[in-house]
């Protein structure tokens, strides 16, 4: 199994375990995703996103509604502010060593571990729009995410993920 840190950051030479903004109720971790599911940090780490998958409980509407002529197993959407910005960024992946990792959300792909890890190596990744247009999820743009969002909420889409939804544009009145 491989797992990866995400960051803008170069140079990183050790993931010391530290207490998340959002996850006070957890020990200090490291948190690391899953290989399958990497691209949905392949944009700035601030970036608003949500990504949503197919699922056989999911109801036919909502499958229309959500993934429309789609094929793709999965759909990330961002909003449309943040496009320039996702075409500029450099990124670094690092691959940390599995070992000491725990299974933290299965639909999500994180993972955590209690212990300091030292990277195994390190990619820079440019290109990030051309990297998700050739892993086989939809890339969808919108003005806002709010609207998706509580649509989602309301459906019976069960695997997704809202990422730093904090940054995203405020909802329109």
């Amino acid at each position: 199994m491989k797992l990866y840190h995400f960051s803008e950051e170069s140079g990183i030479g050790a993931f010391r375990p530290r207490v998340k903004a959002n996850r006070t109720e957890l020990p200090p971790v490291v948190w690391a995703i899953d290989e399958e599911r990497e691209f949905t940090f392949w944009v700035p780490r601030a970036c608003p996103r949500i990504v949503y998958w197919r699922s056989e409980d999911m109801a036919a509407e909502d499958e229309r509604r959500f993934f429309g002529a789609t094929s793709a197993p999965a759909v990330m959407t961002v909003e449309t502010g943040w496009l320039e910005r996702i075409q500029t960024t450099a990124l670094y992946r690092y691959e940390l060593p599995a070992d000491g990792f725990e299974r933290f959300d299965e639909i999500a792909g994180y993972y955590i571990s209690r212990m300091e890890k030292i990277p195994s190596s390190v990619t820079r990744m440019t290109g990030l729009l051309e990297r998700l247009a050739a892993s086989g999820i939809e890339l969808r743009l919108t003005p806002s995410l709010h609207p998706l969002r509580e649509a989602l909420l309301g459906s019976s889409v069960t695997r997704f993920g809202i990422h730093q939804f904090g940054n995203a544009s405020p909802p329109s009145p």
